[in-house]
């Protein structure tokens, strides 16, 4: 019986834990909202797991809610790719749980229930098969992310909050605009119906859809800081505390979802006139954002500030693999994603250990009094660093490569260089970041402050999905291939009429 709803169950568990522990007796207690939120996303990990293992089985599984089917009822659709994801947010879940017990949630009220909403959020977005329902989910992670940007509150805070939230405000409203396009020129919003209609469109409506097409290109390239739509991310991702940023590592990876199943399926090769609408533009505005991230992350001053940057150049190598529309380059795009975020979340983390450690110089690029834990704390900026540059032998090395190998048919002159350069970029301001946090220290620490045991727990769950990632690589690598092969072929709409509860696409 729970396999019939199993589609569902990364949705409720994160929708009724964020509820529960509002309502007491677990808002009462802080032991309790700790012990509570970290069982909750443990067991939402374990359900995104067995998730992904039925799918890889069994083929995609469609869940119509209350049984209303397409193209009027909501439907999740949960595919390797979205199952894949989901394993990722539950993973970064559970490690800002963690960390977050640990004395952050002191700073603030609603810290575990507001990432249970975000959580909910951000997997719901990767299990609709609605564009409507990417809308609402859309908001109910960007809702939860406005309260635990100020989590803990201040004057940096609160100002990166405002420039965030009217530029959301202004995104979400573009989003309505093209919802309401492309709904009036294809008379639905269902993505496997879209996908059919999408080629044989009337004439008289094309120029119409091409329209509400490129305005969901400004609202995904928005949400995962495209070029020149990045400029929220830096301030705002420099000012969360530690594990909100962590769990907003991987917000600018449901724009670079979105872009996915909408332009690269929807509007895909399949699509007739509005076949590949978005690559003439991708592609410029792709490179941009790493060079741009590039001269971003050379300039950065604080560990934080470096981390953000590294997203953008992230973004923008993964933006190229958008506009390589492929499956080679789909499946090498999905990898690094997946390693990126998990690197960026935990320098993050580390970035909250160091700052605690550090005093009045917090995370910045000048001499200071040393940490309390060099050792500890410089193995895991070590081990942070080489991730996020992209050196063997963790994975970084393996999405990077597998990046450059998806443009040798004959985009490689595009592709390589700021994908190198990116590297180049990470690895001198990393290692100065380094030389400077741990070896240009003066003084001695009055103020010990260690890292406490579930911060270590936290930082350690992080540390081994790098180590997974590369251990297992093979598997990953053939089931990232198939899983980009999936989301290009999209589904048939009559397959989504069945009974609701479950449906193997294979």
């Amino acid at each position: 019986m729970i396999l019939q709803h199993l589609p569902v169950l990364p949705l409720l568990l994160p929708l009724l834990g964020g509820i529960l522990l509002l309502l007491p007796p677990l808002a009462d207690s802080d032991r309790a909202q700790r012990w509570a939120g970290s069982a909750i996303a443990l067991a939402a990990l374990a359900a995104a797991l067995l998730l992904l293992w039925q799918v890889d089985a069994r083929g995609t599984l469609v869940y119509a809610m209350g049984e209303w089917h397409p193209p009027f009822g909501i439907v999740l659709v949960a595919d390797r790719m979205a199952a894949l994801l989901l394993v990722l947010t539950s993973l970064l879940l559970l490690s800002v749980q963690v960390f977050s017990s640990a004395g952050e949630d002191q700073k603030g009220r609603f810290l575990h229930p507001l990432l249970m909403f975000q959580a909910l959020g951000i997997q719901g977005s990767f299990l609709t098969g609605d564009i409507f329902n990417l809308f609402v989910f859309f908001e109910i992670l960007l809702i939860a992310s406005y309260a635990l940007l100020i989590h803990g509150g201040g004057k940096q805070k609160t100002q990166a909050n405002v420039h965030y939230v009217i530029l959301n405000l202004a995104g979400s409203a573009l989003f309505l605009f093209a919802l309401g396009i492309i709904y009036g020129t294809f008379g639905t919003l269902n993505m496997a119906d879209l996908q059919q209609k999408a080629a044989h469109l009337p004439a008289t409506d094309v120029q119409l859809a091409k329209a509400g097409a490129m305005l969901l290109l400004v609202v995904f390239g928005m949400k995962s800081a495209m070029l020149p739509l990045h400029f929220w991310l830096p301030r705002a991702y420099a000012a969360a505390p530690a594990p909100v940023a962590a769990l907003f590592a991987i917000m600018t990876k449901v724009g670079i979802y979105s872009l996915w199943r909408v332009h690269n399926s929807i509007f895909g090769e399949g699509a007739g006139e509005l076949a590949n609408i978005a690559q003439p533009w991708l592609w410029p505005l792709a490179w941009l954002t790493v060079v741009v991230g590039i001269v971003a992350v050379l300039a950065s001053q604080t560990l934080r500030t470096l981390t953000a940057n590294l997203i953008i150049v992230s973004v923008g190598s993964l933006l190229l693999m958008v506009a390589i529309n492929g499956a080679d380059a789909t499946a090498a795009g999905l990898y690094y994603l997946v390693h990126s975020t998990i690197a960026a979340a935990l320098m993050f983390l580390l970035a909250g250990l160091i700052i605690a450690q550090r005093g009045k110089a917090e995370d910045r690029f000048v001499q200071a009094r040393p940490v309390t834990q060099p050792v500890l704390l410089g193995g895991l900026f070590f081990i942070a660093s080489l991730a996020l540059i992209g050196m063997p032998p963790l994975s970084g090395f393996i999405g990077k490569a597998l990046m450059l190998k998806a443009a040798l048919p004959g985009a490689a002159g595009w592709i390589w260089p700021p994908i190198l350069l990116g590297s180049l970029a990470a690895l001198l301001m990393l290692s100065r970041a380094g030389s400077t946090l741990f070896w240009r220290v003066r003084g001695d620490n009055d103020e010990p402050v260690r890292v406490q045991p579930a911060q270590q727990l936290a930082v350690w769950i992080l540390v081994l999905a790098l180590v997974a990632l590369v251990i297992w690589a093979g598997w990953l690598t053939s089931f990232m291939q198939q899983a980009a092969l999936d989301m290009l072929n999209g589904l048939d709409l009559q397959q989504l009429l069945l009974p609701a509860g479950g449906y193997h696409a294979e």
